[in-house]
């Protein structure tokens, strides 16, 4: 859930501030401008009650400058118009402001200026705010670790109904942090922010129902859950679709439609999909057999770091499959896969043949397999 968490942080900056539709005036005037995409307009008729003041125009200034909608983009002049806004008691703007101090935005990257921002909006009952500061207690940013006190903040976010802070409440009770670990209150967390349209938590109901933990295990559930998100475009969702359609898990077993849901998340740079369409080649199964496709996607998710794929291409290097033998290479990808704790059976893979290869090689190609592995990096 961690990765998720930056989702709480984006949130907000698409809001304009309005008043009532009922009352209408220059503010209005200028939602409905931008509505029809008349930034420009829009940004004329806010910036005089901006400089006169008019803290929801100052914070809509701050959205525009921030986005580069009808201004060009300038972060210190969408943290200059925040601050003004947010000096109001403004907790949107509060809230942004708090948002571009933790990413060093427009303003110098400051953990407890952005824990101070969002607490000032989250004490005003903002609840994107108070998702942002269980955030900040979760990752122990500007104040010290604390999960009982993000699980707090979470819960107060959540039971206004915001979508990202149940399922960061799903997430604690799912990893026994701050709560005490319990999949079935997990499971009603992410259930509502799922039944909202919340892609990641749509995500999390399909594994429970997948895996039978927290609620019966139901492959056809997991498929539908799975879908959800998957039709909103969602990576995860779409590489976890293809998976079982690769098994006939709760659907009957489609290769074809497996590699079409593996593309669409592996368009998006999803690892997982990637080393699975590079095995699908390697395998022939829902395409032709192309042993230099499988090492062209073996090699896009390696890059990123995903273990699977190093120790795939590595083998593939030793073995001459696709690509001409390289013992150097076989040896640096097989070495950064055996390095990768969290799957032991791929490490332990790894590490045996790495020692088949290296009964091939001089020291010196040993040498430089060891230095190429030490310097890179995932891209």
């Amino acid at each position: 859930m961690k990765q998720r968490i930056t989702t709480v942080f984006a949130g907000g900056l698409f809001a304009l501030a309005l008043f009532g539709v009922a009352a209408a005036g220059p503010l209005e005037d200028g939602g409905a401008a931008y509505q029809r995409g008349d930034y420009s307009r829009a940004v004329g008729l806010w910036r005089p009650l901006a400089d006169k003041g008019e803290a929801k125009a100052q914070f809509n200034l701050g959205l525009m400058y921030y986005k580069g909608r009808g201004l060009p983009q300038d972060y210190a002049q969408a943290a200059f118009w925040y601050r003004k806004a947010a000096d109001q008691g403004d907790p949107l703007a509060q809230h942004n402001l708090g948002l571009m101090y933790r990413k060093g935005q427009g303003l110098p990257q400051d953990f407890k200026q952005a824990v101070a921002w969002y607490r000032k909006a989250a004490d005003q009952g903002d609840a994107m705010a108070q998702a942002s500061l269980g955030a900040m207690y979760d990752m122990g940013q500007g104040v010290p670790q604390d999960y009982a006190q993000a699980v707090e903040w979470y819960r107060r976010a959540a039971e206004q109904g915001d979508a990202q802070a149940e399922a960061f409440v799903g997430a604690s009770y799912r990893d026994g942090q701050g709560v005490p670990q319990d999949y079935k209150q997990a499971a009603v967390w992410f259930r509502k922010a799922a039944d909202q349209g919340y892609a990641p938590a749509q995500n999390e109901i399909g594994l429970m129902y997948r895996e039978g933990r927290g609620l019966p295990q139901d492959y056809a559930q997991a498929v539908a859950w799975y879908r959800r998100a998957a039709d909103q475009g969602d990576a995860y969702g779409q590489a976890s679709l293809g998976l079982l359609y690769f098994y006939g898990l709760g659907v009957s077993q489609d290769y074809a439609q497996a590699i079409e849901w593996y593309r669409k998340a592996a368009d998006q740079g999803d690892a997982h999909a990637q080393t699975n369409i590079g095995a699908m080649y390697e395998m022939g199964r829902g395409v032709p057999k192309d042993d230099l496709q499988a090492a062209a996607w073996y090699g896009k998710a390696a890059e990123q770091g995903n273990s699977t794929a190093q120790f795939d291409l590595g083998a593939i290097y030793y073995r001459g499959q696709g690509l001409p033998q390289h013992l150097i290479h076989a040896y640096m990808w097989l070495s950064l896969a055996a390095s990768d704790a969290s799957d032991a059976a791929v490490q332990d893979n790894a590490t045996k043949l790495r020692e088949y290869v290296a009964a091939e090689m001089t020291p010196s190609q040993i040498a430089e397999a060891q230095r190429m592995a030490r310097e890179w990096v995932p891209k």
